[in-house]
């Protein structure tokens, strides 16, 4: 189990300057940032490649105030992007780190466009829920994987060492609490001791953890894990043996739209531009716009824990601008319907009880009713035959809840006061959800990894620099 090791000495085997424990989106985007300030840095993936929980999402990161948007003429600003957080969150998030993230996010993507040449532009043929504005920014290749892909060859440019194999399992500090390094194994059973000036974790959450979860999460103790096997809850358990504070352990994200059994994510932008979701009785169970992280505790409470999504051609066309719905569409996940009568018995369903949810939403929105999940029908968007559907389950994506931090990225105990040289960032600090997966608005997980990422990279190299 990792844990952590008083020593007054630490004799290494290697020596570096900033030692950066996780290779996904934060450790990447930290590495760059402290690399930048002078100091060598040492990136260690306990994977054999980098990917971590952002190589599984869609790689969307949301901000306001870019020069992206700005070229797209969005308009936006921090204020607003500000309120829809602590509105999502329902101001259970520190409004003071909230205002941190958000001014610092449009920063950061600013900086990794014009340093590093990662082409951001703002996804602009849908608003994703919970966000006023059009602020998502993607890569090029709409993936998780093509962001990480091009943070890695940025990395790979510098010079910054990349370990992979390498899998932290002891924090090594002094009797002031101040790091002094980390003992890691390798595949092949060896240790290995790591000096360093200053230590960054950038190791996400602990979904992958099943007694973390049990004890945090109960409710999604026996849901599918869609995150990265490596999220073990190291940064919990570091933080734990350290005394450092850990708030909002039960926050999380979970996503109600992944195709099953072909674990495969099944973009949400199909829901809030028409589509719906029912269960296995023909009905529709819930507001499909209030969010796709809590639409996951709504699916798993159906029969089977199962939903179909249900949309039409004018949706797939939207869908396959996403490379994963691709993936589900190449893999058989997608079923087509000629009219609600094939529908229902491809699915299953009751014939009835479909074509009245059907006509249920054609009269809300025609303005005959409202609906009682509070949901609001746009006429133009209702969905016309052929239909089409894929089978769903609800899932854990990854933890929001973390170790405290202060505006240096610092870790921090109760008390309040900081820990000089042992930072923390992406799944590992707290997020801004608040303590309930309600509260996470669309792309809160990249929000902090790169904006946390690169406040850490830079405080770490600092310190790091005035040491010496």
């Amino acid at each position: 189990m990792p844990g952590v090791i008083v020593a007054s000495k630490f004799s290494a085997d290697i020596e570096i300057d900033c030692l950066i424990i996780g290779g996904g989106a934060a450790g990447l985007t930290a590495a760059l940032a402290a690399s930048e300030t002078g100091v060598s840095v040492l990136v260690a993936e306990r994977e054999t490649r980098l990917s971590g929980s952002t190589a599984l999402s869609s790689g969307l990161i949301p901000a306001a105030g870019t020069k992206a948007q700005g070229h797209q003429s969005i308009k936006d600003c921090e204020d607003i992007f500000y309120t829809d957080i602590m509105a999502k969150n329902k101001n259970t998030a520190e409004p003071a780190y909230v205002k941190l993230i958000v001014r610092q996010i449009p920063k950061t993507l600013d900086w990794l466009a014009d340093d590093y040449g990662l082409p951001f532009h703002v996804l602009d043929n849908f608003l994703y829920p919970g966000h006023t504005n059009l602020r998502m920014h993607s890569v090029p290749e709409q993936t998780g994987v093509g962001l990480i892909n091009r943070l890695e060859a940025a990395v790979s440019a510098k010079d910054i060492t990349i370990a992979t194999g390498v899998q932290v399992i002891d924090i090594v500090v002094d009797n002031s609490d101040k790091a002094l390094g980390a003992i890691c194994l390798r595949p092949d059973g060896s240790s290995e001791k790591i000096a360093a000036a200053s230590v960054i974790m950038a190791c996400n959450g602990y979904g992958a953890n099943p007694d973390l979860i049990a004890e945090y999460i109960p409710e999604m103790k026996d849901a599918l894990y869609f995150g990265h096997p490596g999220n073990q809850g190291e940064a919990v358990l570091w933080g734990k043996a350290l005394g450092a504070e850990l708030v909002h352990l039960s926050g999380y994200q979970g996503h109600g739209s992944v195709a099953h059994p072909h674990g495969i994510l099944v973009t949400w932008a199909l829901m809030m531009e028409g589509g719906i979701q029912i269960n296995t009785d023909g009905a529709r169970f819930s507001n499909e716009h209030s969010g796709y992280s809590e639409q996951a505790v709504s699916v798993l409470e159906q029969a089977g824990q199962i939903a179909f999504n249900i949309f039409d051609e004018r949706l797939v066309g939207l869908g396959r601008g996403f490379d994963d719905f691709n993936k589900a569409e190449d893999s058989g996940a997608i079923i087509k319907a000629k009219n609600i009568n094939d529908l229902a018995h491809k699915l299953g369903v009751d014939l009835s009880a479909l074509a009245k949810t059907l006509t249920d939403c054609d009269r809300y929105a025609a303005g005959n009713g409202t609906d009682p999940f509070g949901r609001g029908f746009d006429a133009s968007k209702l969905l016309k035959p052929p239909y089409y559907a894929v089978k769903v389950t609800g899932a854990l994506f990854h933890t929001q809840g973390g170790l405290t931090i202060n505006h240096a990225a610092q870790i921090c105990r109760p008390s309040g006061s900081k820990f000089d040289n042992i930072f923390a960032c992406g799944g590992a600090a707290c997020g801004v959800s608040g303590p309930d997966v309600s509260g996470y608005l669309s792309g809160n997980g990249l929000l902090t990894a790169l904006s946390l990422g690169e406040i850490a990279g830079r405080s770490a190299g600092r310190i790091t620099s005035i040491s010496d």
